[in-house]
């Protein structure tokens, strides 16, 4: 087949089913090896939480050095062409339509799964726009992640955490040696500071594979996104660019670095926005580690939602993540339904896992609105599918806005 237009594309995705996986790399390794090199580095930044954080810092950092950037990023909020930027800018539908077309005229990519398809379409798209240098976003894990299947420059790992237990193994050592196979023979690697049973897998399969794991020390600096966790995903950041600088050939410059450390900027980490009278704090965190970091932020930034508005995925950590959202607002709790999402949890359930303050409440906007109609802030979390909500009303705070 052939895609005559985005539209097209996207009616094609939907087919094959947002969240459908089939653990793998032998698919996309056959594209791959029939696409060639792709002509640019690549960075491969994989973890638990602060990947796509992590991800923002680098593709600034080498953008305020002028080098042409691509950045693959998921999940998107409103549109899926969210996920493939170049030079921190979405292309234009008749790119992605040509993308496309040179994916699926290789053979098999009938067979390529959401993930594997977008994530061989921004292959072609960073090739087709000359770009030095992309950053890519682990999927889910590493062992099979689609980005593991084209040769990588430097590999990048972010914290990691218990998530995704049923598909990464159920301890933190299961879930380290999954995502430790993006360490590559021969090639850079980063992590930023882990538990000691996280560092020693990671460490484990670097010296298996020949190569040298650096654990980079968050950056001493302030910067741009909100929170201390965001230090160390810069400072991670910032030791991968190092070595990519030293490839690329780029001198470093410290006044672009610290720009780059104050410029990044990514939907939905600790966001705040004003709307409707009102200050909303908008956070992605989905998991335990991930509201830890929020509560840390929160309680330093002597913040107080008033209200909070959540929903979160039934594979989730639900008795862990309680009495961390409780610690984080000690008011109301609203807890609507997206079905159209098939892994949601229902908002009645949610509700009542988690008790004391916590109410269903019918769709995200009728939740927004009940929230409103406070006067302190509201925190909504839980699930970056909630996010896309707010989004949704509010499409403007895509990009940085202040409160």
């Amino acid at each position: 087949m052939r895609f005559s237009n985005f539209d097209e594309i996207a009616q094609y995705l939907d087919e094959q089913g947002l969240f459908h996986m089939d653990l793998t790399l032998a698919r996309v390794e056959a594209f791959a090896r029939s696409f060639g090199p792709p002509g640019f580095l690549i960075a491969h930044v994989a973890g638990t939480n602060g990947k796509g954080s992590t991800a923002a810092f680098l593709e600034r950092l080498s953008r305020e050095h002028g080098v042409r950037t691509g950045l693959y990023t998921s999940p998107h909020f409103l549109n899926v062409r969210e996920r493939v930027l170049v030079d921190g800018l979405a292309l234009d539908p008749e790119a992605w339509v040509e993308a496309a077309n040179e994916v699926h005229a290789f053979a098999g990519a009938e067979d390529l799964t959401y993930f594997e398809f977008l994530t061989c379409l921004a292959v072609s798209i960073f090739r087709r726009c000359g770009v030095q240098l992309a950053v890519m976003e682990a999927g889910l894990g590493g062992k099979y992640d689609a980005v593991r299947a084209f040769d990588a420059n430097v590999s990048v790992l972010t914290h990691i955490g218990l998530d995704h237990m049923q598909v990464l193994g159920s301890t933190l050592a299961y879930i380290a040696r999954d995502k430790a196979h993006v360490i590559r023979p021969g090639t850079p690697a980063f992590t930023a500071e882990q538990q000691a049973e996280v560092e020693e897998v990671l460490q484990a399969r670097a010296r298996s594979v020949g190569t040298e794991l650096t654990v980079a020390r968050p950056y001493a600096r302030e910067v741009g996104m909100r929170g201390a966790h965001q230090q160390a995903n810069a400072g991670l950041a910032l030791a991968a660019w190092s070595t990519l600088a030293d490839e690329l050939g780029v001198p470093r410059r410290v006044d672009r670095e610290e720009r780059a450390m104050q410029e990044a900027f990514i939907p939905g980490r600790l966001q705040y926005v004003r709307e409707d009278g009102v200050t909303w704090m908008l956070d992605g965190a989905h998991n335990e580690p991930a509201l830890r970091a929020l509560a840390d932020a929160v309680d330093k930034e002597g913040v107080c939602p008033e209200s909070m508005v959540v929903s979160c995925m039934r594979d989730k950590d639900l008795e862990r993540m309680v009495p961390l959202l409780h610690d984080i607002c000690a008011g109301r709790i609203l807890c609507p339904s997206l079905p159209w999402y098939e892994r949601m949890l229902p908002g009645q359930e949610l509700a009542e896992a988690l008790g004391t303050n916590a109410e269903a409440c019918g769709t995200p906007e009728q939740a927004f609105q009940e929230a409103a109609s406070g006067v302190g802030p509201v925190l909504i979390c839980g699930s970056l599918y909630l996010l896309a909500e707010f989004y949704k009303l509010y499409p403007e705070h895509l990009t940085r806005t202040m409160a």
